[in-house]
């Protein structure tokens, strides 16, 4: 099992210190939250709560996650990062290639680039891209970046995106893992056909053995089952060590603990924040870390 840190909407200025605390405590990696924008004035629904209120007000912080991975990258050697989730639509692909393969050569590629089509029409207002058909942009720029990032001359000609012969240097030379996020069975189904993982949106225990066999369903559908693949899921509610096994023994790959947000409140000190990642590692990493022996 695989624990991740989730360091979205944390004082900006407390990230970098957070991650190589984290890294310390045995953590595999932190987590970030993104939107290209954030408006003012939401109408759009949000699809992981019921009354389709977002739980994020206007205000809470959004630092660029590929600078800020960078900066934890630069005090952290073994650290993953993920991005949880990217609104890879809202860029056009050649900037996000030349963000994300920068910051793999930087770090060793221990960025995980977590995408899914995004869920505000207004972030896309403000981009200058149309929220109609994000679903099949995301899975052209998927390609476009991927091309783009095994590096080389690339001319890409498709339904969105038109350009080139372009070359991007430096560029890894490698594809980037890219995994899927989100909470529907078109998530899944992009999931089994392009990515490398899913990042869950935020499930019960209860639903997780179901999630997981239906990925591998769909990924053995779309002859992609030798292939490695990840599972992440951000959990709901509060479990023990022993659900936690019974969890991973079915299939679930990583959690993630929530973030300080909903356990410290919109501010706290580092040293509180570093209190608490203390009790989650005792309280999970060690008892898995002793089964691993």
């Amino acid at each position: 099992m695989k624990f991740w840190q989730n360091l979205s909407w944390i004082e900006t200025e407390q990230q970098v210190e957070c991650a190589r605390f984290a890294e310390e405590l045995g953590f595999d990696g932190v987590m970030h939250g993104d939107h290209f924008c954030f408006p003012d004035v939401i109408r759009s629904r949000y699809p992981m709560s019921e009354d389709g209120i977002a739980p994020m007000p206007t205000d809470w912080a959004y630092p660029d996650l590929w600078v800020t991975m960078a900066a934890q990258g630069a005090v952290t050697t073994r650290l993953r990062f993920a991005a949880g989730i990217y609104t890879m639509p809202t860029r056009h692909p050649i900037v996000t290639a030349k963000a994300t393969g920068t910051l793999a050569l930087l770090t060793g590629n221990r960025a995980i680039i977590g995408v899914a089509p995004g869920w505000m029409r207004e972030e896309f207002d403000a981009a200058g891209v149309p929220f109609e058909r994000r679903g099949a942009r995301l899975d052209e720029a998927i390609a476009a970046v991927r091309a783009l990032w095994r590096g080389g001359v690339v001319e890409h000609r498709g339904q969105f995106y038109d350009f080139g012969p372009v070359r991007l240097d430096p560029m890894p030379g490698y594809e980037l893992p890219v995994y899927i996020g989100g909470s529907g069975e078109a998530a899944r189904k992009r999931a089994a056909r392009l990515g490398d993982g899913w990042i869950g949106g935020g499930n019960q225990p209860e639903e997780i053995p179901a999630i997981v066999a239906r990925l591998r369903q769909l990924r053995l559908e779309a002859g992609r089952s030798d292939r490695a693949f990840e599972t992440v899921f951000p959990l709901l509610r509060p479990v023990t060590v022993d659900e936690l096994k019974r969890l991973h023994e079915q299939g679930m790959d990583a959690t993630v603990n929530i973030p300080f947000m909903f356990t410290l409140g919109p501010r706290s000190t580092i040293d509180e924040k570093k209190r608490w990642m203390e009790d989650y590692a005792r309280t999970f990493l060690r008892p898995f870390e002793k089964r691993a022996r």
